[in-house]
């Protein structure tokens, strides 16, 4: 299984993977992104299965990406690793199609919960 994920942070990206390979999905194919155009374009060549985007950044921002993927009709799952989380974030992100959003911080054990069923 292939994972892309994004973030304009190289620290953030490596803390997402590291977490990852903690919470047992370190088997797993993982690309990185810097921002949502390069995220975009990782989507079309990688033909990742699990897109992990964070909400805000410069240029186009997580949930620019995911409408940009949905409506160029990309259905790869994608969920969001972001430092906020309001009720009116959720409810965005899930209107747009996203999974689920983990805020920061957060573990192995978060990852392995949300995760597990998808990467098992």
């Amino acid at each position: 299984m292939k994972i892309l994920v994004v973030d304009d942070s190289r620290v953030m990206r490596q803390i997402v993977i590291r977490t990852l390979r903690q919470a047992g999905f370190g088997d797993h194919d993982v690309v990185e992104a810097t921002d949502g155009q390069h995220a975009h374009e990782v989507v079309q060549a990688e033909k990742p299965d699990l897109v992990l985007s964070d909400w805000n950044r410069p240029g186009m921002t997580g949930i620019e990406l995911l409408r940009a993927l949905r409506s160029s009709g990309t259905n790869t799952p994608f969920a969001f690793v972001t430092s906020e989380s309001s009720d009116e974030m959720q409810k965005i992100a899930e209107d747009g199609g996203a999974m689920f959003l983990i805020t920061k911080p957060f573990s192995a054990d978060t990852f392995r919960e949300r995760f597990d069923s998808i990467l098992g």
